[in-house]
């Protein structure tokens, strides 16, 4: 795409999510789902705005528009279709207040140079401290959230107790080319704060790399029997 074309869609797109943000309902809606620990349902947004669901409905088809949010099912609870879900879309990284992937990592880098400690183990903490992976739920499933709304795209395969998630996205993948030891471990690092956080339901085996420029990388993980089982 020539770099004009390129440019005039990007201006193009933010002023089409400038426009769906002049909506003071819609921008308390966008920032809900940017703080929020965990992807966010209709019935949430209707209970903390105080709106009908069509309401809610409507401003949220705006934002998806406007490429703000991104829709997902959530996992399956019983019978039924499964509920719609939505997060902060990855293109709105760094825009409208919302914090992006490489100040996420500047800060971390940073934080490995001032304490001297592993990349792994600033990862581990980073969970703690930014509070992830801690909505309720299926213990595999919050993991999944959590490297989602950190821009890993995850997919699953189950099989057994044995889990493998496939990260489709690398959201450090230019500084993962640079120096793949410390982004890779803050990446590990992350993935074993996300499965401390589950109270030893979860534990990591290994993190396995694959170029960033094609991700795909495989979060290897298995299930402990519940306490007593």
């Amino acid at each position: 795409m020539p770099a004009e074309t390129h440019e005039h869609s990007k201006g193009t797109a933010l002023q089409e999510q400038a426009r769906a943000l002049g909506d003071p309902t819609r921008y308390a809606i966008f920032r809900y789902v940017a703080e929020a620990d965990a992807a966010v349902n209709i019935a949430e947004l209707t209970a903390h705005l105080g709106l009908n669901h069509n309401a809610i409905r409507q401003h949220l088809a705006k934002l998806l528009d406007a490429g703000l949010v991104a829709e997902a099912k959530a996992p399956s609870a019983g019978r039924g279709r499964p509920r719609l879900v939505y997060r902060v879309h990855p293109a709105a990284d760094s825009r409208w207040g919302v914090v992006g992937p490489y100040e996420r990592l500047s800060v971390l880098l940073t934080e490995i140079l001032r304490t001297g400690e592993s990349p792994q183990e600033v990862g581990r903490r980073f969970v703690h401290r930014a509070r992830l992976g801690r909505s309720p739920g299926d213990p595999i499933e919050r993991v999944m959230e959590a490297m989602a709304r950190q821009g890993f795209g995850p997919t699953i395969a189950r099989r057994g107790s044995r889990v493998e998630i496939v990260l489709r996205t690398c959201p450090f993948e230019t500084a993962a080319l640079s120096d793949p030891d410390t982004v890779c471990g803050i990446h590990l690092g992350i993935a074993e704060g996300l499965a401390e956080v589950t109270g030893g339901q979860v534990v990591v085996d290994e993190l396995i790399p694959h170029d960033p420029r094609r991700a795909n990388c495989r979060l290897c993980l298995h299930l402990e029997p519940p306490a007593g089982a």
